[in-house]
């Protein structure tokens, strides 16, 4: 049955109304970028490159609706009310009603309800004199917010929000012990900074020390200049070009700042560990607000032995992590020695957009913590096996670069370009070894070929008396390559070339190889349907793990024992 008409039917609701009231006024700005963010709490319309920069810097909490937003409205609409009506209960009862308003606004954020039902709530206990702490005001609306939805607690910006607020309750009296302004916001911005410390690593493996320093910037020019202006700009928009300008500078100059973090990795932890933490850091700052400074020095220690944890790690892993349709593996080596084999991006996803590098690998490496790579080896240049490099090595410390010598497609001279740009060490190979504290790595594919996949470098190496084997996409013209200049039996570990397809892993390569366990990284429903029934079949008498069924596999190379543990997909 076919529509004869449309009709537009009006929405009398008058929170609707005033809703769209502010859409329609935020429509009609050049900025309206900043004033969705500030006014609505919708952030989605700030450049995708500003918002990182914002997030490495450490004032991403500047541009979600909370405390600040609060303070600053209340301010204004008690200096209106006042200079209009004189019976203070009225005010305080429009104060509620306008950050009840205020909420629906902003679609009830986290940080929003927060700050609001805090600022309300905290009201009534001071006109009524019911005389309960601030803090256990903060942590009845916490109670209250998780009971109604207990799924905020897996979400970053309520965790940032109440664990920040508890701290700044309880030791934001540390600030009045110094009389000058930006001393001041350094102490605040410094308890923030170590109180949000587990739930970042926690989140993003990683903190900008340099953090608290770039608040002293960003708070006045955002708190003082920037989001009061996006109020003015609502009514009188002939100020956007001054908006305009302002906004241009502040995200040159966050843009500008993030190339200089100085970022410590830190790995992830167990529950307890972070439970422990926030032990430490509450038992520092009671120590702090008692004008012991020098207590200060243990969470710094702590910090110190954390970013350094793995060069007292004596273990072997391999990860071949879940990216989907590519090749991602990492090996994990003794004394925080780290090579990563091919970083795949944007392939066998449904959302051709997502950023496999950005959004898997690196916090994938991180989470380790691990902040440096020795080696990145590319085993070719399809883009689902090197399409995450260049992000990798603007993200990670990479020491060098290892590529296949055979031609060179755009990806690959792309990726040559930057990193003569960068100045990164890198190799063009077809056979050759690299020695990492005694544990040698053998390129045995040593023929250059047209053909991508069978110009891939083919990995060999013995750990701890097994034996592993990286095919990358090689297919069968290279396995009857290698087994006739090779001797290579009994193979314990066995990265299945060209994600399973039919074009690889023949019965006869198989069956001179003897793998005892195959990895296959393939993307769920794939459009090549690989793994191909045949290769499975070929593989039968391996044990097989693959990425689609049982997600990212972790491998521990022990030396009497070799043990697999797989994620969820």
């Amino acid at each position: 049955m076919d529509s004869e008409n449309i009709e537009i039917i009006k929405n009398n609701n008058i929170f609707y109304n005033i809703k769209n009231f502010f859409i329609d006024r935020i429509e009609k700005s050049n900025n309206k970028n900043y004033l969705y963010t500030f006014i609505l709490g919708d952030n989605s319309y700030i450049d995708k490159n500003v918002k990182n920069s914002y997030q490495t810097n450490g004032i991403s909490h500047l541009f979600a609706v909370s405390g600040m937003h609060v303070s600053l409205l209340t301010m204004i609409m008690y200096f209106i009310l006042n200079k209009l009506i004189k019976n203070k209960l009225i005010i305080n009862g429009l104060i509620i009603i306008m950050l009840l308003i205020y909420i629906f606004l902003t679609n009830g954020s986290p940080s929003i309800i927060r700050a609001s039902f805090l600022f309300i709530l905290c009201l009534l206990n001071k006109e009524l004199n019911i005389g309960i702490d601030n803090y256990l005001i903060l942590l009845f609306i916490l109670a209250i917010s998780l009971f109604y939805n207990p799924y905020y607690i897996y979400n970053s910006g309520f965790l940032f929000s109440y664990t920040i607020s508890f701290f700044l309750i309880k030791f934001g009296s540390i600030s009045n012990l110094f009389s000058r302004y930006f001393t001041k916001l350094l102490i605040t911005s410094l308890i923030s900074f170590v109180a949000s410390i587990p739930i970042m690593i926690n989140n993003f493996f990683s903190i900008n020390i340099l953090t608290p320093i770039i608040n002293l910037l960003f708070v006045p020019l955002i708190s003082y200049i920037i989001f009061p202006l996006s109020l003015i700009c609502l009514i009188i928009p002939k100020l956007d070009i001054i908006l305009s300008i302002l906004i241009k500078l502040m995200e040159s100059l966050s843009l500008f700042i993030s190339n200089y973090k100085i970022e410590l990795v830190l790995k992830d932890l167990p529950l307890f560990m972070y439970v422990i933490y926030y032990l430490i850091i509450y038992f520092v700052l009671v120590k702090v607000n008692l004008k012991k400074y020098n207590y200060i020095l243990i969470i710094i220690f702590i910090i110190i032995i954390h970013h350094n944890i793995n060069y007292f790690n004596d273990s072997t892993k391999l990860h071949m992590i879940n990216v989907g349709q590519g090749d991602s593996i990492l090996l994990e080596l003794p004394n925080n020695k780290n090579i990563l084999i091919d970083c795949s991006n944007k392939i066998g996803f449904n959302n051709k957009d997502y950023d496999i590098g950005g959004n898997t690998i690196i916090p994938y490496i991180k989470s380790l913590g691990i902040s440096k790579l020795d080696y990145l080896i590319l085993s070719h240049g399809d883009y689902d096996h090197l399409g995450s490099s260049i992000k990798i090595l603007n993200s990670i410390k990479v020491n060098n670069v290892i590529l296949n010598s055979g031609n060179d497609n755009k990806s690959e001279i792309n990726l040559i370009e930057y990193l003569k740009t960068k100045n990164v060490n890198y190799k063009k190979v077809s056979k050759y070894n690299i020695n990492i504290d005694n544990k040698k790595i053998y390129f045995i594919n040593d023929k250059d070929k047209e053909n991508e996949n069978e110009d891939s470098l083919i990995i060999y190496m013995k750990i701890n008396n097994y034996k592993l084997l990286f095919m990358g996409d090689a297919g069968i013209e290279s396995e009857e390559y290698i087994m006739s200049k090779y001797n290579l039996k009994n193979i314990d570990i066995l990265k299945v070339g060209h994600h399973g397809s039919n074009t690889s892993s023949s019965y006869n390569f198989i069956n001179s190889i003897k793998p005892k366990y195959c990895l296959i990284s393939v993307g769920e429903n794939n459009k090549y349907n690989h793994p191909n029934i045949e290769t499975l079949n070929i593989l039968k008498k391996c044990q097989l793990y693959r990425t689609d069924k049982d997600g990212s596999i972790v491998v521990e190379l022990n030396d009497n024992k070799l043990n697999i543990k797989k994620s969820t997909p």
